[in-house]
């Protein structure tokens, strides 16, 4: 494996795929999964990350997890770079790290541990120990303000360790870190916080981002991306108030309506999203006329998705 010319494929944007419930069991529809993969590949993304949070990770079982895996890699078939989602203990992300390489994904994404207890130490140790275990790369997703940017300098020189998708909004502190690591352990540094954040992070030392809106309106990410790209101010920041309101929704509630909106929207547009499991409730009517006049001030509807 090539580590070092690996990394270079997270210059671009990172789709978090949906993963659709049935409406009435809440099972996972496969179906419905299939169309969501599709509509991403024939929009041109290169990197599809299943199980990630706004895919409701942490709602599905172990085995749900490994199935959802390996239904993505068999759909996407090469067609793109598959990074898939990893957590829980160390040796529950290792095994699902396992079961991800043996499925044929290309990387991982090891989720921020979620223990109610952790140190700086620890986390170090329980990342390190998840990628060494493995054979295909990492990305690492550091989500927790109150952990340390040392963890992720003593990560960084880690061959296997290909990328972190930073997710603490602090302009300054990521700036500073990525200016610290040196350029030769190859990080891809990727905005974890989408397109609201994705101006301020690329002009920070970000290569590219995750995002959610890829669901319903792939179009604008991929304008916004071209237009970093290009150093098109103009247009990166009209795209970015475009996409404002839509973001801010799903910040709401401390971040609580992250996935219901996306799901909601798409739903509306004649898409498969399906519901939400708990503890994610549906939008209330308030949060629904929100999302529906921002599809209309899109001009959006399912002939033009």
């Amino acid at each position: 494996m090539d580590y070092v010319n690996f990394s270079k494929r997270f210059s671009t944007i990172s789709a978090i795929n949906m993963l659709p419930f049935d409406k009435e069991s809440k099972e996972i529809n496969w179906t419905g999964l299939t169309e969501n993969i599709e509509f991403l590949l024939e929009n041109n993304m290169e990197i599809i990350v299943p199980n990630g949070n706004t895919g409701e990770f942490y709602a599905l079982t172990i085995d749900e997890a490994k199935k959802v895996t390996e239904n993505v890699v068999e759909l996407v078939d090469g067609r793109a770079t598959v990074v898939a989602g990893v957590g829980y203990a160390v040796d529950t992300a290792i095994e699902l790290g396992k079961a991800a390489q043996e499925a044929g994904a290309d990387c991982i994404m090891i989720h921020q541990p979620i223990h109610p207890y952790i140190t700086s130490r620890g986390a170090v140790t329980y990342f390190k120990t998840i990628i060494e275990a493995l054979d295909i790369p990492s990305i690492v997703y550091f989500k927790d303000p109150n952990l340390s940017d040392e963890v992720l300098k003593e990560l960084a020189p880690l061959e296997k360790l290909v990328g972190v998708k930073y997710a603490v909004n602090n302009l300054p502190r990521f700036a500073k870190l990525v200016q610290e690591v040196p350029a030769e352990h190859n990080i891809a540094w990727v905005c974890g916080t989408a397109e609201k954040w994705a101006p301020f992070f690329y002009n920070a030392g970000a290569v590219g981002f995750t995002s959610g809106l890829v669901n319903i309106y792939p179009q604008k990410s991929l304008e916004m991306l071209a237009a970093l790209r290009k150093g098109d101010q103009e247009t990166v920041w009209r795209t970015w108030k475009e996409v404002l309101p839509f973001e801010d929704l799903r910040a709401k509630y401390n971040n609580g309506n992250n996935v219901v909106v996306i799901k909601e929207a798409m739903e509306q547009l004649g898409l498969t999203a399906g519901v939400t499991r708990e503890p994610v409730d549906p939008l209330d009517d308030n949060d629904k006329q929100e999302v529906t006049a921002l599809l209309e001030s899109w001009k959006l509807n399912i002939s033009t998705v």
